[in-house]
């Protein structure tokens, strides 16, 4: 087996890791939707798990190169010029699922839980729209909702400098609800965008690692195998 199929086989135990953590972790709100809120539609603390960035994102997108990988070692798909091709484009797929995920988290962190939104940002609808997405601007981008000592008035948000808001921020009290669900909104959303972001570096690194399948090509053995 040569460095490019183990590296693929690593890279598909790596996947299926971070698919598992993906599901796993923007289910876990969706339950608490279904048990605290008066619907399926509406979730006390946020609303952003139902763009399904954990599960349509970093989950479904992600299952046709991580299959692809995984098949590497058992079935020899991956270890030919054409195989380790494939890989690449379907890694294509699984860095669109990734930047979707990290989008939504970022949205999602950027404007706090539904607790911390005005009447006017308050996103309680849970109305998808990629436009939203799309407007997201990273100059924009603030956590002062979880820094603070309560949820404030975006208007505010500029008053405040970094170094004002880390040098006021104190640990939430779990005690508090709005403390609770700040916590709770900011975990969720910050390992969501922590798997993103890794797995657009392992859908990266299998584009390159396939692309160099393609022009050294592959071990003898395996390849006859096909």
């Amino acid at each position: 087996m040569t460095c490019c199929e183990g590296w693929t086989s690593c890279n598909g135990f790596s996947l299926l890791i971070l698919i598992i953590l993906g599901v796993v972790i923007n289910c876990i709100p969706l339950g608490i939707s279904l048990v605290e809120g008066d619907s399926a539609s509406q979730n006390p603390i946020s609303c952003y798990e139902w763009w399904f960035p954990g599960i349509i994102g970093a989950g479904a997108m992600v299952i046709p190169a991580t299959t692809m990988a995984l098949a590497s070692r058992k079935r020899a798909c991956c270890n030919n010029r054409t195989g380790m091709f494939l890989s690449s484009i379907l890694s294509v797929i699984t860095i669109i699922g990734a930047v979707y995920c990290m989008l939504v988290s970022l949205q999602a962190l950027s404007e706090g839980p539904l607790i911390c939104s005005t009447q006017a940002k308050s996103t309680v609808s849970c109305e998808f729209s990629l436009k939203n997405l799309s407007n997201f601007r990273p100059e924009s981008f603030s956590l002062q909702w979880f820094f603070e000592d309560s949820c404030i008035s975006p208007t505010d948000v500029k008053n405040s400098t970094i170094n004002d808001m880390l040098s006021n921020w104190k640990v939430p009290d779990s005690d508090s609800e709005e403390d609770r669900h700040r916590i709770f909104h900011f975990s969720v959303f910050l390992s969501l965008l922590l798997v993103g972001i890794l797995e657009l570096l392992f859908g990266i690194s299998q584009i390159l690692i396939g692309f160099l399948g393609c022009l050294c090509g592959v071990s003898r053995r395996r390849s006859q195998i096909v």
